[in-house]
């Protein structure tokens, strides 16, 4: 999960605190690599479905992201907010759209 470092003993897991918990949360994650200015407005665009790991759709903000699936944090392709940003990048693919 990222909590500890995976080539060390247990005696790391005394130190893991709520806190280290509430930073692998999904819109800590995405407010941390700038996918969001802040986490109110991360939790926002998580609940309303703008927000996939992988192939799966995220609603929930509790969601806790491991090391693993940090990489895979995306918008959905249907998402407003990915349509946005890629008009602003101008990579906006009018195939994409149907």
């Amino acid at each position: 999960m990222g909590l500890i470092p995976p080539n060390e003993n247990l005696e790391y897991a005394d130190k893991v605190t709520a806190s280290s918990f509430c930073r692998r949360r999904l819109p800590v994650i995405m407010a941390r690599s700038k996918m969001a200015p802040s986490i109110r407005d991360a939790t926002k665009f998580v609940e309303q479905g703008h927000v996939r790991i992988g192939p799966n759709l995220v609603m929930d903000p509790a969601f806790l992201v491991t090391k693993n699936t940090e990489d895979f944090i995306s918008w959905v392709d249907q998402s407003a907010i990915k349509r946005h940003i890629d008009a602003y990048n101008e990579v906006l693919d009018d195939f994409n759209l149907m």
